[in-house]
């Protein structure tokens, strides 16, 4: 289990995240709704280490993993996909897949696996990655995230400016990692998106919590989503 305890961070003096709390389960799927702004990227940077905390803590398993640099988060089982990929654009697809198998400590058995995921990769494994789609990006920098055998998986917008099929695609293989216990903390803008995966949703608003809730309940009352964001 991944758990965040009243953590506060921030840039500099300007503090964002205020006593957050959550926890994400094995084979869970909570996903991070708040207008923009209120420090759902934060949340993810303040998780993998890239992001000091001002007070809290982040446990993984009951260990306390804050006080980590971030390459050695990514070593405990955290896999993480930011916004944007980050991508190692001058390098092949093959290329960007070796990084993710030498920070995971994985054999070829990972990366077989990963591209059975993808199999478009597998046609593409000598291209640049600064040559594939945006799509095809996103399915690579996801692919990478799996090759550190992740007990837990982060993503943040993960569908922004893809295609259906691409979206459907990346959903799809979120759904497998879930059914594999993997635990799943998910940043999305879409609604739609997060209520066709989500098990619960965690709204947060200043860096503070609000409420979280069975994603079954959101689906049933849209209001209570209105409510939160004023969509």
């Amino acid at each position: 289990m991944l758990e965040l305890d009243k953590i506060n961070a921030g840039y500099g003096r300007a503090q964002i995240l205020r006593d957050l709390s959550l926890r994400v389960a094995p084979g869970e799927i909570l996903c991070l709704l708040g207008r923009n702004g209120a420090g759902k990227t934060t949340t993810m940077k303040a998780i993998m280490g890239l992001l000091p905390l001002m007070s809290g803590a982040v446990r993984l398993d009951g260990e306390v993993i804050s006080a980590l640099p971030a390459h050695k988060v990514a070593g405990c089982g955290i896999g993480y996909i930011p916004q944007g990929r980050r991508l190692f654009g001058e390098l092949t697809v093959a290329q960007n897949l070796e990084i993710g198998l030498r920070a995971g400590g994985s054999g070829p058995e990972v990366l077989e696996d990963s591209l059975d995921l993808f199999p478009r990769l597998r046609e593409r494994l000598g291209q640049r990655a600064q040559t594939l789609s945006g799509g095809e990006q996103q399915m690579l920098a996801t692919a990478r995230a799996l090759c550190l055998k992740p007990r837990i998986l982060l993503l943040d917008e993960p569908t922004e400016g893809l295609q259906p099929s691409m979206i459907a695609a990346i959903r799809d293989v979120i759904g497998v990692m879930r059914d594999r216990g993997v635990g799943i903390l998910l940043v999305e803008q879409r609604v739609d998106a997060v209520l066709s995966v989500a098990d619960r949703v965690a709204f947060i608003e200043n860096g503070r919590n609000l409420e979280t809730l069975e994603a079954d309940t959101l689906r049933r009352d849209h209001r209570l989503i209105e409510r939160h964001l004023g969509v």
